[in-house]
């Protein structure tokens, strides 16, 4: 028989409530409650996050931003003939029937987007990671700030029911004192991390270059660069940016931190030896400085590609006395410590042996034997209900604080504190050494 005792999370009401209406059609929202929204980037994310966002009652898509005029068509297709369509970002911005925008465009563009918006006068839901380099990441905060608009990271853990749950088993001491976090990512498909497929007709006719290279080396016109951006310094933060970042955030949240303080990386280009400048295969070794609610950890995080293999990624919360694994749901196998230390004495003599255990039992006197001793250890399982969405429930955190004016789950401060460690760790490998770093202060060290 199984050891292994299940329960199912469930949803707040609210998400409850709203997923009842999207499933059964019905649109409870008065019309000057509806969010109009643009999607600026229109890839494959953007488009995830559109299909999304639209799912929420009272959310209504009016235009689409892509530099590649494929995808501008693929918009009206999908999405409807009404729904406007430029290459020019600014055009959406300028649009006061806009309230919210979705930002999904490659990284080298996010923050520039976002400030732009918000200065505009627009909510922002960004993907991650939110900025493409540290320097970027104070003036996002700045922009914030300043303009009092709702602005989201696209980090969905934390906003999920089985992260929500494993922050709460790990506070209330599920396996002890935490020690040690083992976290790995192996996308084991190349489509969606560096190979996406090259439109047929990529050409300086249907892609405007020029404006993807803006502020970056000026090259001739590259489908190759453009379509696979990811493996490039130049527009993308590589498997940190894109996947190490996705676990910095979980973990932050988990364990509710605001960052490492040293940061390590070693990998290479071992899988796809095509030309990119971004590794493949990357290990990364962080320690966590400790806080209020947690001990020192050590954070061990890894991402790795390998042909034909199934996706695979999870954490593993090492404890004194278990350890809480996170995969599709919350797994707790507990370890409880030894009452008893055990010992080691053969090598005694024998007088010593025998005063050695008298001492040994006073301290640690003889159980009788009882009917609780005999108890199986239990694994507790706790599993999100059929269906559930954690990227659906990022956006309707989003959306429902653009509604109450109210703070985010994720806004700038932590988007930039789980950027931060992922771009270090690209420095970490360029560069081969340690980088410190003052998660307070979110300053280079």
């Amino acid at each position: 028989m199984s050891n292994t005792r299940r329960h199912f999370l469930q949803t707040g009401a609210a998400g409850l409530l709203a997923a009842a209406q999207a499933s059964s059609g019905q649109n409870r929202v008065a019309p000057n409650d509806r969010i109009r929204i643009a999607t600026i980037g229109a890839g494959g994310m953007g488009s995830a996050d559109t299909n999304s966002a639209r799912s929420i009652p009272g959310v209504e898509l009016v235009a689409v931003c892509d530099l590649y005029e494929g995808r501008r068509i693929r918009a009206k297709e999908v999405w409807g003939d009404n729904v406007f369509t430029t290459r020019d970002y600014r055009e959406v911005l300028a649009r006061p029937d806009i309230d919210a925008v979705i930002v999904a465009t490659p990284d080298h563009w996010h923050s520039r987007v976002s400030i732009d918006a918000m200065n505009a006068g627009k909510d922002v839901y960004c993907e991650k990671p939110m900025v493409h380099s540290l320097e970027e990441g104070k003036a996002v905060i700045d922009a914030q700030k300043k303009t009092g608009r709702i602005m989201q990271v696209g980090s969905q853990r934390v906003s999920s029911i089985v992260y929500q749950k494993a922050r709460e088993l790990i506070q209330s001491g599920a396996i002890g004192e935490p020690n040690m976090i083992e976290a790995w990512w192996d996308r084991n498909n190349e489509l969606g991390a560096f190979k996406s497929s090259i439109a047929p007709d990529a050409s300086p006719a249907t892609i405007d270059w020029d404006r993807f290279v803006m502020h970056t080396t000026k090259r001739p016109f590259d489908a190759v660069r453009f379509f696979q951006w990811r493996g490039y310094q130049d527009y993308g933060t590589g498997v940190a940016g894109d996947l190490f970042v996705h676990l910095f955030s979980g973990v932050h949240f988990v364990i509710d931190s605001i960052g490492p303080a040293k940061v390590f990386a070693t990998g290479g280009i071992r899988f796809w030896k095509d030309g990119r400048d971004m590794p493949d295969l990357l290990l990364g070794l962080y320690d966590y400085p400790a806080t209020e609610r947690m001990p020192p950890l050590n954070l061990a995080l890894r991402v790795n590609f390998e042909d034909g293999a199934a996706e695979d990624s999870a954490f593993q919360f090492i404890g004194s006395e278990g350890i809480l694994t996170i995969g599709n749901g919350v797994k707790v196998a507990k370890h409880p410590r030894e009452r008893e230390p055990g010992y080691n004495i053969d090598t005694f003599p024998k007088a010593l042996q025998e005063r050695f255990l008298r001492d040994y039992r006073v301290k640690y006197p003889l159980a009788p034997p009882s009917a609780s001793s005999m108890e199986a250890d239990r694994t507790e399982e706790y599993l999100p209900p059929p269906g559930y969405s954690d990227h659906r429930a990022h956006h309707l955190n989003f959306f429902q604080a653009v509604r109450a004016r109210r703070p985010v789950i994720e806004d700038p401060v932590f988007g930039f504190r789980a950027a931060a460690p992922a771009l270090l760790s690209n420095i970490s490998w360029t560069e081969g050494k340690a980088c410190n770093w003052n998660p307070v202060t979110m300053e280079v060290l």
